[in-house]
């Protein structure tokens, strides 16, 4: 069942889902969730551990069953991982659930905030070496050129690159209220046609 006022916040890593979302959720009144925790608290490791020791499709089998146990549930924020929805079966399931919100920022800020982070598998070369700046730069280009058609899908799209966090929580609460008002009512009134029929 299709819940509008269940929030997936999508984009890349450092695009500000785990600073935005929990603040997005206070202002809307929802819960908040952010996938990677509740990946590693199932696992038992981190993300980085997780990739390191039982690599990248033991991770996106936990990324859909932590996700399956979400998506009964509305008026929640849910923060997901960079490359979650290449993963098909998530790709589905979040199109069928809820409202895709996609906080999309430019790959050269996006490198300069991830050139600090240590904690990033994709941040790193094949053998766990930390890269450049222009490394990092050149690999969120390749990525993102994958990424980017599934972001697009999103219902809802702000730019993160400059604003404030304040100012970008305020666009998207306006933005998420009015879709989900929208989305909702449509819904109720398909329920009722289907009804009459």
């Amino acid at each position: 069942m299709k819940h509008p006022s269940l929030i997936f916040l999508t984009g890349f890593s450092g695009s500000g889902k785990s600073t935005i979302g929990p603040l997005l959720a206070n202002s809307l009144g929802y819960d908040f969730l952010d996938m990677d925790k509740e990946i590693e608290h199932l696992a038992g490791k981190t993300i980085n551990q997780i990739f390191v020791e039982e690599g990248e499709a033991y991770f996106r089998a936990l990324e859909l069953r932590v996700l399956e146990g979400i998506v009964d549930h509305g008026e929640q924020v849910v923060s997901l991982g960079g490359g979650l929805l290449q993963n098909d079966p998530c790709f589905s399931l979040i199109t069928a659930s809820g409202t895709l919100v996609y906080l999309h920022s430019s790959p050269e800020i996006l490198a300069k905030r991830l050139s600090h982070k240590t904690d990033r598998p994709l941040m790193k070369g094949d053998n766990g070496e930390r890269l450049s700046r222009e490394q990092i730069e050149k690999k969120i280009f390749a990525l993102l050129e994958q990424r980017e058609p599934r972001y697009k899908t999103a219902q809802i799209m702000v730019e993160t690159d400059t604003k404030r966090i304040g100012s970008t929580v305020e666009e998207l609460t306006r933005k998420i209220e009015r879709y989900v008002r929208r989305a909702e009512s449509n819904l109720l009134s398909k329920t009722t046609k289907h009804k009459k029929n």
